[in-house]
């Protein structure tokens, strides 16, 4: 099991570094390609970063959401909740590409690697995948946060479906609209929308697949009896993971200057976020006093009783 963490910290480090080089790619070194002239090695790592940097950080991301949930949820939750959201959102994505529905219609250009059925790139999936899981666990555990025996009862767990979801299409409101329209983008609107560059309709399409996806895996988990309890240290990982994925979005919106979108996707993403991981710590606390208050109750009676 130690040399699993050790594997799941190496891909969070290279998942998070993969964004920045990212980041300093498509912003530094994009627009300003005279820079690579100073690097020996500089042409080369670009055309590299270019063809592979993408499929590299969803990948790094996958793996390390995968063997965080493997050691701490389990396998069982790990394969029921990867094949709802791979099988769901690899449909939607396939339809939305060719039908339009339900996001719209786009198309994905290259850069994320091998294209199912020559539409949707596979670390697409995988993506909704690793943010997906990171946006549930920490709205699933958040809104269980004092919720004593009832805490995971179905109307708390639907409510977490909702909210996941919610955390999910924020991240969307901040990413879309930068990488749809970077120097160097990764898929194209062949109609531009009214909130800038995407239709409305994407969002109702990406809310909608993430409450099918993680219903299907709640309903899964509560099939199964997979019901895992996580502390606010154990839901570390998943707030890092969704943070670094927001902030990634973050940069490219400022750079672009869409100030709109990063403000609704602090106020229905990041925030809520780090507000359900901080709960949990607020249950450890009670948790903790209540716990040592029968401890102590426990000692005086002992002691009036000898």
């Amino acid at each position: 099991m130690r040399n699993l963490l050790a594997i799941e910290r190496f891909c969070l480090y290279g998942h998070v570094v993969a964004m920045v080089f990212g980041l300093a790619g498509l912003l530094w070194v994009v627009p300003h390609p005279g820079i690579l002239e100073y690097l020996p090695a500089g042409p080369t790592l670009f055309r590299w970063s270019m063809a592979g940097g993408g499929v590299g950080y969803i990948l790094l991301g996958t793996m390390a959401v995968a063997l965080y949930a493997y050691r701490t949820l389990g396998l069982g939750s790990l394969i029921t909740f990867a094949i709802a959201a791979v099988g769901v959102s690899l449909t939607s994505e396939l339809l939305g590409t060719s039908t339009g529905f339900p996001f719209g219609n786009y198309s994905y250009l290259n850069g994320l690697g091998y294209k199912v059925a020559g539409l949707v790139p596979f670390t697409i999936p995988l993506s909704w995948f690793y943010l997906g899981l990171a946006s549930f666990l920490l709205a699933r555990s958040g809104l269980a946060a004092g919720g004593g025996a009832g805490r995971y009862n179905w109307a708390r767990s639907l409510a977490a479906v909702f909210l996941g979801s919610i955390l999910l299409t924020s991240w969307d409101f901040v990413l879309d609209p930068a990488m749809s329209q970077t120097a160097l983008p990764f898929w194209y609107w062949h109609e531009p929308g009214a909130f800038f560059g995407m239709p409305y309709q994407n969002f109702a399409g990406w809310l909608g697949t993430g409450v099918v996806f993680i219903g299907i895996a709640l309903g899964l988990w509560k099939t199964f009896k997979f019901s895992p309890e996580l502390d606010q240290g154990q839901l570390t990982l998943p707030l890092v993971v969704y943070l670094a994925n927001f902030g990634f979005a973050l940069v490219m919106s400022l750079a672009a200057g869409f100030y709109v979108p990063i403000a609704l996707g602090i106020l229905t993403g990041a925030l809520p976020a780090v507000l359900c991981w901080r709960a949990t710590a607020q249950e450890e606390l009670s948790g903790a006093l209540v716990e040592s208050a029968q401890v102590i109750e426990a000692s005086v009676a002992a002691t009036k009783g000898s």
